[in-house]
């Protein structure tokens, strides 16, 4: 089912359930690896929910910056609602992807928009849980194929 290269970027994720549920879905849709800041997950990682077990096969790697660890080749592609983002229905997917999400109870910060090469959301009348916007955004990724876009870092 891979299809490319895909990372993943969460920005000091909150709840060990969300992180287990990204990781269920990197397992799913073929993720090559998770990166995570902050310390909240660190400190409720005894509760993690990844029920299927995904980190055995899918690196989960705890960084100081998501934006010093960009795997190469990859572009950065920030998800979130905001001013300007493409809408996903729209989006053609680079080869090589690092998504990047932010936390659940806040948005990504500035310098992190502007250090990514195009930020996209997925239409729906509010923001959608963590998990569930991983979820999309790696099953559209599918979907389309590998008709990727020429996109260049």
């Amino acid at each position: 089912m891979k299809q490319g290269y895909s990372c993943i970027g969460l920005v000091n994720p909150k709840t060990p359930e969300n992180v287990g549920s990204v990781m269920r879905a990197a397992g799913c849709y073929g993720v090559n690896s998770v990166f995570y800041t902050g310390t909240r997950y660190d400190r409720a990682a005894k509760f993690c929910t990844d029920t299927k077990n995904r980190v055995l096969d899918t690196p989960l790697i705890g960084v100081e910056d998501l934006k010093a660890i960009v795997p190469v080749g990859c572009i950065p592609i920030a998800v979130e609602l905001a001013e300007g983002a493409k809408p996903l229905p729209d989006y053609k997917h680079p080869a090589r992807a690092f998504y990047i999400f932010g936390p659940e109870d806040n948005s990504l910060k500035k310098d992190i928009t502007d250090f990514c090469a195009e930020t996209i959301y997925v239409p729906t009348n509010g923001c959608m849980n963590l998990a569930a916007a991983v979820n999309v955004i790696l099953y559209d990724r599918m979907a389309k194929g590998t008709n990727f876009s020429g996109h260049l870092k």
